[in-house]
């Protein structure tokens, strides 16, 4: 006898479908604001973008986070290193790429580029402290030791810089955990440095 609420082992739950990349003209209304807004950063609109436009409260949220981000007191640099560990950390293949492609514009050193892409040491003794402890943050969900706090302020980082990680991680698991959900296809000016995993050779 079936008893109600439990699935019994011939069911099977409703699947999930896959989210839908959105156009300008097939986002939510509350959506296309933004999207128009990104296309016109960027010169053509992200499928990430198009991705998290299916939400407006999240293609807002990241928007927004993303600005914040940037208000930290992080160089350029210092912030791709954040957002290109926790993606590497959360294997996502969209991201990879996408920070690969910005981090070149942004003028970040190729060598910290090529170490971020494929889990090496960076050259730069701070740059690598503050890639050890974003890694760190991942790998305990925040609880980071005694230990891992003293080598981040002994690098130079101040109080304020371990919010700012936290900050930085928070976005970009906001976009790798929606990637993985829609296997977000990669944009054809991302290509050049597809990532496909922890060792991929940078492009």
């Amino acid at each position: 006898m079936q008893r109600a609420g439990v699935l019994q082992p011939t069911q099977k739950e409703n699947p999930i479908s896959h989210l839908t990349v959105h156009t300008e003209e097939t986002a939510p209304a509350a959506s296309k604001t933004i999207l128009e807004s990104t296309k016109k950063a960027f010169g053509f609109l992200p499928n990430l973008t198009a991705t998290f436009a299916e939400s407006p409260a999240m293609v807002e949220a990241y928007g927004v986070l993303s600005g914040l981000f940037e208000k930290t007191d992080l160089t350029p640099t210092e912030r791709q290193i954040v957002l290109m560990t926790t993606s590497r950390e959360n294997g996502c293949t969209y991201c990879m790429a996408a920070h690969s492609t910005v981090s070149q514009m942004q003028k970040v050193p190729a060598d910290v580029v090529e170490a971020l892409r494929n889990d090496a040491p960076i050259a730069d003794a701070k740059l690598q402290a503050l890639q050890v402890f974003t890694a760190r943050i991942h790998e305990t969900r925040g609880n980071v030791t005694e230990t891992d706090l003293n080598a981040f302020h002994a690098a130079g980082y101040t109080k304020a810089n371990i919010l700012d990680v936290i900050l930085g991680a928070g976005l970009k698991t906001l976009s790798n955990y929606t990637n993985h959900i829609a296997e977000t296809p990669l944009d054809a000016q991302f290509q050049a440095n597809a990532w496909t995993g922890k060792t991929s050779a940078a492009a």
